[in-house]
């Protein structure tokens, strides 16, 4: 049995990690709910910008944008492909980190192998939110830009339309043919699911997946039969909510993926609490044993000694 100074010297160890995990569950539970409350905000807004997308796409079936157009590539040409992966900036926060990972790499090597089946090369450049995924991609071999530096915490408008218009200007430019957003989406509070979907050329189910419950009847807010007139034109207000919806797609997975990473963190800090309240009772319970144990061995000696005296 353990003596009982490193028993006590344990309980104090463990109590001081379980006041520790729990601290960090609180602010990991604040930090999600600020951030939830952050996204229902805005989702009314970007909801209704990919709406007016696809009933002018819907409207207007002349409209030829590149941003919808995806473009071909001949035998032995190469696919230029970017990847915006949102990782955390730190750990202690589950699966979280190493899902967003482990989906990105299997989604590389299955671009690389499917196009090396069709005699097509591939090129891509990854762009990692946040110290932990940066870290381990370059470890594992994968190019990335070492430029490029976007904190995940407390995500803002503003960084969302800055990296949006780094994803314009390469892919106009010609730098990317294909641009995929690597975040994860909370679909519950228990249930976080990291996923890939294509930014640029825009994919319409990206869009639909914008829309209220999912449903793609844009224009609910027309009255049957209406008609809409755009101005100046149609190409125009195309052009123009084309870039409010990359914002609207960066800032929307940013939000989300603080908030999975806060939610992974609240649940891992939780688990961690538990197992510490656990080690508690178990430790205390040896420590009574082992002060037990030390009094009988106390009292043995003390009724040797008397009867020795006698």
């Amino acid at each position: 049995m353990e003596q009982l100074f490193d028993i006590k010297k344990r309980i104090r160890s463990v109590d001081q990690i379980g006041q520790l995990t729990r601290a960090m569950q609180l602010v990991s539970a604040a930090k999600m709910r600020k951030s939830k409350a952050q996204l229902a905000q805005v989702l009314p807004f970007f909801s209704l910008c990919a709406e007016s997308m696809l009933e002018i796409q819907r409207s207007n079936r002349d409209i030829d944008n590149p941003y919808f157009r995806l473009r071909k590539k001949k035998l032995g040409e190469t696919w230029k492909i970017g990847y915006f992966i949102l990782t955390g900036d730190q750990g202690l926060a589950g699966a979280y980190n190493h899902n967003v990972i482990r989906i990105s790499e299997d989604h590389i090597r299955g671009k690389i192998l499917d196009n090396v089946n069709k005699g097509l090369k591939t090129e891509y450049t990854l762009y990692v939110f946040g110290n932990v995924g940066r870290e381990k991609l370059a470890r594992d071999g994968y190019f990335v830009d070492k430029e490029f530096s976007f904190p995940i915490s407390e995500p803002t408008y503003y960084e969302a339309r800055a990296v949006a218009d780094t994803i314009r200007h390469k892919y106009m430019a010609g730098e990317f043919d294909l641009v995929y957003l690597v975040y994860t989406k909370m679909e519950s509070s228990i249930n976080m699911k990291p996923i890939i979907t294509r930014v640029v050329p825009v994919n319409t189910d990206a869009l639909v997946a914008i829309l209220p419950n999912g449903t793609n009847d844009a224009g609910m807010a027309l009255e049957k039969g209406a008609a809409l007139t755009y101005h100046p034109n149609p190409e125009d207000v195309f052009s123009f909510l084309i870039d409010t919806y990359l914002n609207a797609m960066l800032y929307g997975a940013l939000v989300e993926a603080y908030a999975s990473e806060q939610t992974a963190r609240m649940m891992a800090m939780d688990n961690a609490t538990q197992s510490a309240d656990d080690m508690l009772k178990d430790l205390t319970l040896k420590s009574n044993q082992a002060r037990q144990s030390k009094i009988t061995t106390e009292l043995i000696e003390l009724v040797n000694g008397a009867n020795q005296v006698q």
